[in-house]
């Protein structure tokens, strides 16, 4: 087995330039299975803030799986329990929200890892070994998890080398929203010291050897990250990307309703 998430942010030759994202909030196997045809090169499926339990999540997979985009299932909370039954879906890259230390790193790290390396429990079948045919999958499964740790207030930031350097953490993501509220910007992702401090957390992440990502609501959030040298960005979200649109296109049609009217027909 392989982790082909590590291995997108590994690749040095990235013909896009880096890998672009986007959040999947819907729930819906549908709309996951478009975001990936469209051409996100991976996508977020969200167990933090949307209404999927464990069999959504194997249907959302199994939606994803037909599409090029890399699923990164974010777990509800750092919970060795529900990082256990994630993994048995086959959940293979996982993002945790709100570490704020290397004991709460290590912990998740742990709950990913079958022993010696950690807690996880065996079962002798599930959809993570592919129903068993994986050859010695106890064995080759922990090299096969990515393990993403969610940074997002200051006192994580504070201790950032300390939770990026505990072993089997692949890489960091700041997240501006719950960041810029901490920082009491509530609102404004974009407040300049939020994404100064951004800015300055991923050179000290690339000093220490690791790779850093985040998210933007717009494409020209998304410049501003890059800029910074984040190495992989997620841009909005399905729900976002479709309320969006939606705006824009009842906005034009009610402006050409109000001219066709002014104009006496």
């Amino acid at each position: 087995m392989h982790n082909p998430f590590k291995a997108l942010l590994d690749r040095k030759d990235y013909s896009g330039g880096y890998p672009v994202g986007s959040w999947v909030m819907s729930a819906s196997p549908v709309v996951a299975e478009a975001m990936g045809c469209a051409g996100f090169d991976w996508g977020v499926v969200d167990m933090e803030h949307t209404p999927l339990d464990q069999m959504d999540l194997i249907h959302m997979l199994q939606a994803i799986a037909g599409t090029p985009m890399l699923p990164i299932t974010r777990v509800p909370w750092n919970d060795a329990v529900m990082v256990k039954r994630v993994l048995d879906a086959g959940a293979q890259t996982l993002m945790f929200p709100y570490i704020q230390s290397a004991e709460e790193a290590a912990r998740a790290v742990s709950a990913t890892k079958y022993a010696p390396m950690g807690i996880r429990g065996m079962a002798g079948m599930s959809r993570g070994s592919r129903f068993g045919t994986v050859k010695d999958y106890f064995k080759v499964a922990n090299s096969a998890i990515s393990v993403i740790l969610q940074i997002e207030t200051p006192e994580a930031m504070k201790q950032l080398e300390e939770i990026a350097t505990v072993p089997g953490v692949d890489s960091l993501f700041f997240g501006p929203g719950d960041l810029s509220g901490a920082m009491g910007h509530t609102g404004n992702l974009m407040h300049e010291d939020v994404v100064r401090l951004m800015a300055e957390g991923v050179k000290r992440c690339h000093a220490v050897g690791k790779p850093v990502g985040t998210v933007g609501g717009t494409p020209e959030a998304v410049a501003i990250y890059r800029a910074s040298g984040f190495d992989y960005i997620g841009c909005a979200s399905d729900l976002g990307l479709l309320m969006r649109n939606c705006a824009a296109v009842l906005s034009t049609i009610r402006a050409q309703n109000i001219a066709i009217q002014s104009e006496g027909y």
